[in-house]
């Protein structure tokens, strides 16, 4: 059934994910100097689906069926049903989710983690200066540094910090709390990179709080006149990665930078952005990086749990294929804030590092995914390492990262017994205590396609094609992964059609319930910017979304290939309008709609919206009197209302959305109209309606 039907069989796994309100965290389990009880032969740990026997003397495993003895500081007697008498007081026998403590022999060199450290490394050059960029950093961090992660929300944070200043050269900063005034050292031997301090780098902030203030006033005004517009990035994130090694520690680098690297040093890199390879089969080479230094650069920062977090300013091409190399394989993210200006994007560029500095994370984590007999983990997707076929891993894992796991079937399943999942991380928190959060998961099987059909996951399935796909175009011509897709879909399809469906005249198309949607959220995937760009979509920007994509969960993906598309005549408190399908002729010019893609937030103003609309958002009646550039915050319901879901929209997503004012017929339309997913792009995609024709031809090609 798997070969026949097509469908994959995937996970979307967010191990650390943020918990709705209503939800206690999980609870952690500590069983003292022995550590978490385990299945003796395939190593997955105690859950509620192991079977105790011999009168709970062993349990035999869920996931391979071996028998393990139960120690004796574990042993609880059963019940006439064969369950723990204890099983409800303890979450591994009783939740789906939990978390023990790790002993040292889950740790690095068989000895306890340090506390984790944060390193500032801020570009001085001549465009982060002038753009505004190292005032509005160094202005910031003054404030963020009493928000660095903590466990418990009433204690100072254990993290350490350090900042690094750099252009073609790089400046350390002895910020010891003993002294009076921060010290500079500059290394200008970039090919060779060392830290020229330990004592005074990585300092706590309490002690040390006046020096980096001093610091952070300091440095926009000792580079203000600068004139070196070349800057290094390789020697960055040694330096970075030299100091944690330094301090024995693992820890995270931000990194804000601006322009591509050619200054001389290990990393230079050289512009090869070349619009005549798009669409040919040398396409693939742009999404490649163009040196071999980062990744074994990389290799190197999960080995120490160095993470990095990019944040770049480009005014022009900056090679994000190469530049994001480190952070996607080491668990980080990137950010980018394309020609930057401090009035219009500062709101923004806060809001996403406040969050990335103060969210939930994890250091130095291994994640493994165990199932029981029949099926396996054989591919991964997301952001992070692998130096063998079955550990992922993480030098950082934060609250937002999702990975993606696909099993291949390998053997008999049984519908009587199902299938089981075991997703195991083991980190240290940001205080510095070693983990293991544990997911468990039971599935059931299926022998007939028809419940197959029933119960397939659209959303989930379309998250795994579009990594799949945007993994695919690195090595294959972008047309050939298109055409992967168009025909693994098409299968899919004409299975159901051929096994499931009731005869029906060959013209009809007949779509699985669950699965109506594939078609109109296929079609968005392939005429996304990656698969297929138009004119003005730039190389560095189609990197980064094949990067942002590799780790979003579902709701991400979803809303991101398909944008939410709501009208705004009538807002009533508690919740939101019904959406509307994602087509220009959906839009009615009497009304105003709000579009959000997870990226982006929209605001559409039809030319002749009713005055009384305008009047309650805008504070004018006349269309031609909106200011496109702010939404004004008005005393009316429907004004507060209106700004109520724009911020849990924001509050929902892991960046922060900008706000654009769109009038109907206004240059801005056009870059609206290009989430209409609905509707023909202008980079040649097809409209919903032609691909559905399509589609329906592909299948009856099949069936014939």
């Amino acid at each position: 059934m798997a070969k026949q039907s097509q469908v994959p069989l995937a996970a979307v796994i967010k191990p650390l994910a943020t918990l709705p309100p209503d939800e206690t965290p999980p609870y952690l389990v500590d069983h003292g100097e022995t550590g978490p009880i385990r299945c003796n032969r395939c190593k997955a740990y105690m859950c509620p689906y192991m079977q105790f026997i011999e009168g709970g003397r062993r349990f035999q495993c869920g996931f391979c069926s071996c028998v393990t003895e139960v120690p004796p500081h574990y042993f609880q007697h059963l019940d006439h049903t064969g369950k723990r008498v204890d099983c409800y007081d303890r979450p591994e026998l009783s939740l789906g989710s939990y978390e023990f403590l790790a002993t040292v022999d889950y740790c690095k060199n068989n000895k306890l983690p340090q506390p984790p450290a944060f390193i500032f490394l801020i570009d001085v050059s001549y465009n982060a200066v002038k753009s505004g960029m190292v005032s509005i950093v160094c202005q910031e961090l003054k404030t963020l540094l009493d928000y660095l992660p903590r466990e418990n929300p009433d204690m100072d944070s254990v993290v350490r910090v350090g900042f690094v200043t750099y252009n073609k050269v790089l400046h350390f900063y002895n910020v010891k709390g003993s002294l009076a005034q921060p010290q500079m050292l500059v290394v200008s031997d970039v090919s060779d990179m060392f830290v020229p301090l330990l004592d005074g780098f990585l300092v706590n902030v309490n002690d040390s709080r006046l020096v980096i203030e001093s610091l952070l006033d300091q440095i926009p005004e000792m580079f203000a006149d600068t004139r070196e517009t070349e800057t290094v990035f390789g020697p960055v994130i040694q330096a970075g990665l030299e100091a944690l090694k330094a301090a024995d520690c693992a820890g995270k680098l931000f990194v804000f930078h601006t322009s591509l690297p050619i200054a001389e040093a290990p990393g230079k890199l050289k512009n090869r952005e070349d619009k005549k390879l798009i669409g040919t089969d040398k396409e693939k080479s742009l999404f490649q990086p163009q040196a071999s230094f980062y990744n074994s650069l990389a290799k190197d920062c999960v080995a120490q749990g160095c993470c990095v977090d990019l944040f770049l300013f480009p005014n022009q091409y900056v090679d994000v294929a190469t530049l994001g190399v480190v952070p996607v394989s080491t668990g980080g993210s990137v950010y980018k804030y394309t020609y930057f200006q401090a009035q219009s994007d500062q709101e923004r560029f806060l809001n996403d590092l406040r969050r990335d500095i103060q969210k939930p994370v994890g250091f130095d984590a291994v994640m493994r995914v165990r199932t029981s007999t029949g099926i396996r983990a054989t591919d991964f997707f997301g952001s992070f390492f692998m130096s063998n076929t079955t550990d992922v891993e993480l030098a950082g894992l934060d609250c937002d990262k999702a990975i993606t796991v696909e099993f291949k079937h390998d053997d008999k399943l049984s519908e009587e017994t199902g299938a089981l999942m075991q997703c195991a991380v083991l980190y240290t928190s940001c205080s510095g205590q070693r983990r293991l959060r544990i997911h468990n998961m039971a599935v059931n099987c299926c022998s007939q396609l028809a419940d197959l059909y029933r119960n397939c996951e659209t959303d989930t399935i379309i998250n795994f094609f579009s990594k799949y796909a945007f993994r695919g175009i690195l090595n294959n011509p972008t047309k050939a992964v298109r055409d992967t897709l168009v025909n693994q879909c098409a299968q899919i399809l004409a299975c159901y059609r051929k096994n499931c469906a009731s005869p029906s005249s060959a013209g009809q198309l007949i779509l699985p319930e669950c699965m109506k949607l594939l078609p109109v959220y296929l079609n968005c995937v392939l005429k996304s910017d990656v698969l297929l760009p138009g004119a003005d979509v730039s190389l560095d920007d189609r990197a980064y979304l094949r990067q942002l994509i590799s780790c979003m969960d579902v709701a991400e993906t979803h809303v991101f290939f398909y944008p939410r598309l709501l009208p705004l005549t009538k807002l009533e408190s508690g919740s939101l309008p019904v959406a509307v399908r994602d087509s220009e002729e959906r839009l009615s010019k009497g009304g105003v709609y709000l579009l959000e893609t997870g990226l982006h937030l929209f605001l559409w103003v039809g030319a002749s919206a009713q005055q009384e609309l305008l009047l309650n958002i805008f504070g004018t009646q006349s269309f031609s009197q909106i200011d496109p550039t702010s939404l004004p915050v008005l005393e009316n319901p429907f004004s507060q209302r209106l700004r109520e879901i724009i911020e849990s929209f924001r509050a929902q997503r892991s960046r922060y959305m900008k706000l654009m004012v769109v009038k109907q017929e206004d240059r801005a339309e056009l870059i609206f109209r290009h989430f209409l997913v609905e509707d023909k792009s202008a980079s040649g995609g097809a409209s919903y309606v032609d691909f559905l024709c399509h589609m329906h031809k592909e299948i009856r090609q099949l069936l014939s």
